[in-house]
C-alpha cells in the first residue's frame, strides 16, 4: 500500500494542518506504510528524499485569496498519482484538489477536512463545483470533531461518507528547559498568568483579550505569543488602553519555551471568535500539560468540543469582553477549581487526544479501502 498526501506547504513551514500532515506522514511511515508528500514551496522547487520517505515541494507561482498556485505542482503531480493507492488530500486546498481532478486519478482519495472556506466566499462560488465534485469522488472524509460536522453546510450531503478523527499530539515533544522556566517563574513572581498563542490574525480574537484586561484583577498578567499581520495594530490597542501593566506581546515563542510557558500559566486562553478556528492544536498542547482553557462559544466549531466547559476549562456562552473577562477572574481566584480543571484536562488529553491515535485510526481507513 503506497500513499500520497497532498498539502499546501509542509514543514519546516509550521502550522495546525501542517503538523498534522507532519504527524500523519512521519507516523504511517514509522508503520510500515510507505507514505510521500507533495505541497508547495515559496520559491524553488526541491525534492527532498528522507530515510523513508519523499517530500516534492513545488514552487508558487502566485497567491490569490491565500490559494497558492503553480503549474509545476499539477505537472509532477500529474507524473506521480498513480503511483499510489491512496491519495490523502488536506483541506481547504483549493488548487490542489482542482489539480488532483485534473489528473484523473483512478485510486482513492480520502479528503481530510480541516475546515470549510469561511472568508473568501467570492472565491468559494468560483470553486464550489470543483468542491463538490472532489467531495463526490472521495472514498471518505476525515472530520476533527463531531460537532464540525453537525455544523458545516458544506459536508450536509456528504455525511455517510464522514469519519471523525480527533486532531492528535505526542506532548512529549514539548522539551522541557528547566533554567528558562525558573528565569519566568523569578520574572513572573506574585503574578496569576493568563497564557495565550497564536498567529495574530482576524479569526483568533486577540484584540478581545485585550479589552477584557481592562477588567481583570491587577495581579493578573496576560502573556500573548505570537506573530502576524495584526502585531503593530494590537500593540497600539494595548498602548492605547494603558495595558502594559496587564498584557505583553511575547512575539515568536521558540518551540523549545513553549512548555515553559504552558507550566507557568494558571490559564490558557484562545479567544478565537471566528469559525476559521476549527479545533484549536493548542488547546489540546495545553490539556496535554494540564493547563485549564477558556475559549468562546463558537457557532459551529469543534473549540466549544475540544474544551469541556466546566470539566477542562471555560466556555464563554458569547463573543463579549466583559463576559469573558467575568470568567477569568472567576476561574484564576478559584484555586480548587483550577486544580481540579488540571487534572481533568490531562484525562481528557490522555483519552482523546494522543497522535499515536489519530495515526491508527487513520491507518484503519486506509485498511478499509
Amino acid at each position: 500500500m503506497k500513499i500520497l498526501h497532498i498539502g499546501k506547504y509542509y514543514p519546516p513551514y509550521f502550522g495546525g494542518i501542517e503538523k498534522v500532515n507532519f504527524d500523519l506522514v512521519e507516523g504511517l511511515n514509522e508503520a510500515g506504510v510507505k507514505t510521500d508528500v507533495i505541497c508547495f514551496n515559496n520559491k524553488y522547487k526541491t525534492v527532498i528524499k528522507k530515510s523513508s520517505y519523499t517530500i516534492f515541494r513545488m514552487s508558487r507561482i502566485i497567491e490569490i485569496f491565500s490559494v497558492p498556485f503553480s503549474l509545476s505542482y499539477y505537472i509532477k503531480l500529474l507524473c506521480i498519482v498513480n503511483n499510489y493507492d491512496i491519495v490523502h488530500l488536506h483541506l481547504p486546498n483549493p488548487s490542489a484538489a482542482i489539480s488532483l481532478l485534473l489528473t484523473n486519478f483512478k485510486g482513492k482519495i480520502i479528503l481530510h477536512w480541516h475546515s470549510d472556506i469561511v472568508k473568501q466566499k467570492f472565491f468559494k462560488k468560483i470553486y464550489s463545483p470543483f468542491d463538490n465534485f472532489i467531495k463526490g469522488k472521495a472514498k471518505i472524509i476525515i472530520v476533527t470533531s463531531k460537532n464540525y460536522l453537525d455544523n458545516s453546510k458544506d459536508l450536509r450531503n456528504y455525511k455517510e461518507k464522514c469519519k471523525v478523527i480527533p486532531l492528535g499530539i505526542d506532548n512529549s515533544e514539548l522539551v522541557a528547559d528547566n533554567s528558562f522556566f525558573k528565569e519566568l517563574k523569578n520574572v513572573y513572581r506574585g503574578k496569576k498568568i493568563i497564557f495565550s498563542l497564536g498567529r495574530l490574525t482576524y479569526y483568533k480574537g486577540f484584540d478581545y483579550l485585550i479589552d477584557a484586561a481592562k477588567e481583570l484583577k491587577d495581579d493578573t498578567l496576560i502573556l500573548l505569543g505570537g506573530t502576524g499581520e495584526l502585531y503593530s495594530d494590537l500593540k497600539k490597542q494595548i498602548i492605547n488602553a494603558d495595558l502594559q501593566n496587564k498584557i505583553r506581546l511575547l512575539g515568536k515563542i521558540p518551540f523549545n519555551h513553549l512548555e515553559s510557558y504552558f507550566k507557568l500559566a494558571d490559564i490558557f486562553c484562545l479567544p478565537s471568535v471566528h469559525k476559521s478556528e476549527a479545533f484549536g492544536v493548542v488547546l489540546i498542547e495545553a490539556m496535554s500539560l494540564g493547563c485549564p482553557q477558556v475559549v468562546f462559544n463558537i457557532k459551529g466549531s469543534g473549540v466549544p468540543w475540544v474544551v469541556q466547559n466546566n470539566k477542562t476549562g471555560l466556555v464563554v456562552e458569547s463573543i463579549n469582553s466583559r463576559l469573558l473577562a467575568k470568567k477569568l477572574n472567576l476561574l484564576i481566584s478559584d484555586d480548587d477549581l483550577l486544580e481540579e480543571f488540571s487534572r481533568q484536562s490531562i484525562k481528557r488529553y490522555n483519552i482523546l487526544f494522543k497522535k499515536q491515535e489519530m495515526i491508527t485510526k487513520t491507518l484503519e481507513l486506509y485498511n478499509k479501502i
